[in-house]
């Protein structure tokens, strides 16, 4: 079969497998660990067995590979299959679809600043019922911002039908059921997408290396529920509840640069400006009267 033909039928695989909703297999990494004194919760790293996609991995390098691409040999195989397969909806600054690009070139600084990528994505903030706020480090293995603390969990929502919806921000609230499965291992019966909270969007550019970095339009993603959580090693190094006071102090260390302690630039942009405000919301349980879905803040 001709090279040409070959990228052409692995394009139109990469297309059907955008519109399903399997999950991809892990493989092994280790947890990291905090010395933050706060109370932390512990988790088993089992894995959880998912099913494998009919792409293989090795196709879908390929692929990207012949349109020009090139892939980094030091990066985790499973952040380099996602960074390859996951397609990012492109949007304009006014949140309208203009196209899909790999995850890849959407965090390559080089292409957000010559092409001005910007990409939708999601960050949830999860409340127990004592309204505590869950927030995660990522893993050592995360191509940007790896092993900093940031808000329960943050994605993207992908370039696939079931994520594309628009109405009511549906799509984001799907993607963001299926990030908290795959991240933290939370089932989906335990998070009905009719109870995330859309309460704003902001728009942001951010930096992670001389590389990588972020270009996001982020839905802030509201929750209060009581779950079981299972993180996944490969995508997240610790979690831990904290409530406003331990946050400030969390805070307070990151500022002060003790302990190697770092924040995610999106969670810190939330935190100064909306979250302690929204955290009186959450416990009164009018949450929506502060929603603001028509506004698109533009922070840096």
């Amino acid at each position: 079969m001709a090279q040409s033909s070959i990228v052409v039928t692995l394009r139109q695989n990469l297309f059907k497998r955008n519109l399903t909703t399997s999950l991809l297999p892990h493989s092994p990494s280790s947890i990291g660990s905090s010395s933050l004194l706060l109370p932390t919760l512990s988790f088993s790293s089992q894995r959880r067995r998912k099913p494998h996609t009919t792409l293989s991995l090795t196709a879908s390098l390929s692929s990207h590979t012949a349109m020009g691409e090139t892939t980094d040999a030091a990066m985790d195989a499973v952040q380099r299959r996602l960074m390859f397969e996951d397609e990012c909806i492109l949007v304009d600054e006014n949140d309208r679809v203009v196209g899909h690009d790999s995850k890849y070139n959407c965090h390559l600084m080089e292409k957000i600043e010559a092409e001005n990528l910007l990409h939708r994505a999601f960050s949830v903030f999860l409340f127990n019922s004592k309204f505590e706020l869950l927030l995660q480090q990522r893993s050592a293995t995360k191509v940007t911002f790896p092993l900093v603390w940031t808000n329960t969990c943050c994605s993207h929502p992908l370039y696939r039908e079931s994520e594309l919806i628009e109405e009511n921000a549906l799509g984001v609230r799907n993607a963001a059921q299926r990030k908290l499965l795959d991240e933290l291992g939370i089932p989906a019966e335990d998070l009905p997408v009719d109870q995330f909270t859309p309460l704003g969007r902001i728009l942001y550019k951010a930096p992670s290396d001389g590389k990588w970095g972020e270009h996001e339009l982020d839905y802030l993603l509201f929750i209060v529920r009581d779950v079981n959580v299972n993180p996944n090693p490969d995508e997240v190094a610790d979690i831990k509840y904290v409530n406003r006071d331990q946050l400030k102090e969390l805070l307070r260390k990151a500022d002060a640069g003790e302990e190697g302690l770092k924040l995610s630039p999106w969670f810190r942009l939330v935190v100064d400006n909306f979250l302690f405000k929204w955290w009186d919301h959450v416990e009164r349980g009018t949450i929506g009267e502060v929603a603001d879905m028509k506004t698109i803040h533009k922070l840096t």
